[in-house]
């Protein structure tokens, strides 16, 4: 299908008829030679002098041609395009952070598998954390790890198998052994900050207390929820263990509290797992679809053809000139031969 992007630009098809109607012809005076016995001959031919003008007559190869010329260059400025097949296209329509804990606390050996044997805490996370990324497809998701201080793994990515590769190769305390509850949200807003999109979910999961954020953890929640973002905090560990060891569960529920998001504790991986559920129930995948058509301009190929025929036409004529001069003095030497 062939469509124009600038129709209206055809309005200017009849602008040399409407030039050639109104506005007064071109005149220019020229040199003349007198001749002191004009009058005579006037008289002897019968007709009366006037003031004479030469009119160039055009010859109607040319009219047409430059006709042909000027409606292909106004097609040419109304831009005609061949519209291709629609594509539709998904993409997300809400932005995810996945905030991990990896504090030293993550190494404690008590998160029971399915099976019954005991693992690491941090080894059984990744394991129910990647099954999620991986059914979240056309998502957009972003990768914090935290610790003593927050760290960006990987930005907001469509890639989610990149997400996944950098959960797989985090280490129990690569951030330092303490835990930046605060600081890893200030990190996630300040991520999300790049993204257009008004949805915005955080997923923090932690297994400590607070013990080394610049800022309080509850006021970065304040600042979540005035940037549109929901936190959905998740709690594992031990809330009966002492000191830092100890999950602040107080502390993770009321921040997804003061967001609109929601709490959740996972004693096991089982347990986890079924979190990890329920967040996908309440934030399914959500994706806008747009659908757009490929255009290609083929403004070119009319000015080609202007070009060939314009090109041509004058080609023609000069060539058709050249031939009538050489015809014209061999004509004047047949007349002037004696007879």
């Amino acid at each position: 299908m062939i469509s124009l992007a600038s129709p209206w630009l055809l309005l200017l098809l009849p602008l040399p008829l409407l030039v050639w109607r109104f506005v007064p012809p071109h005149r220019e005076r020229q040199a003349a030679l007198r001749f002191p016995f004009f009058r005579r001959v006037t008289e002897v031919a019968g007709v009366t002098p006037r003031p004479g003008a030469v009119v160039r007559i055009r010859p109607r190869v040319a009219t047409i041609a430059a006709m042909l010329c000027w409606g292909l260059v106004v097609l040419s400025l109304a831009r005609p395009e061949r519209l291709g097949r629609p594509v539709t296209v998904e993409r997300a329509a809400r932005d995810v952070v996945l905030a991990i804990d990896i504090s030293g606390s993550m190494d404690t050996k008590d998160f029971e598998a399915p099976d019954g044997t005991r693992k690491q805490r941090l080894a059984g996370v990744r394991e129910v954390v990647s099954t999620f990324v991986a059914g979240r497809d056309g998502d957009r998701m972003a990768l914090i790890v935290f610790g003593s201080a927050a760290y960006l793994q990987a930005p907001l990515t469509d890639d989610l198998d990149t997400i996944v590769d950098l959960l797989a190769r985090t280490e129990v305390g690569m951030a330092g052994p303490h835990t930046a509850l605060g600081d890893a949200i200030g990190l996630a807003i300040r991520t999300f900050e790049t993204s257009e999109i008004e949805q915005r979910l955080l997923i923090l999961l932690s297994d400590g207390s607070d013990t080394a954020s610049r800022m309080s953890p509850v006021n970065a929640a304040e600042i979540a929820a005035d940037r549109g973002v929901e936190i959905h905090a998740i709690a594992v560990g031990d809330p009966e263990a002492v000191g830092e060891d100890r999950v602040d569960t107080a502390t993770l529920q009321a921040l997804a509290g003061r967001t609109g998001g929601a709490f959740f504790f996972a004693e096991d991986e089982g347990a986890l797992q079924e979190v990890y559920n329920r967040i996908d129930a309440l934030a399914p995948r959500e994706v806008e679809t747009v659908s757009y058509r490929p255009r290609r301009s083929l403004s070119w190929v009319a000015l080609a053809l202007a070009l060939v025929i314009g090109t041509g036409t004058l080609a023609g004529m000069h060539l058709a000139a050249r031939r009538r001069g050489r015809a014209h003095p061999g004509a004047l030497r047949d007349a002037e031969a004696p007879t």
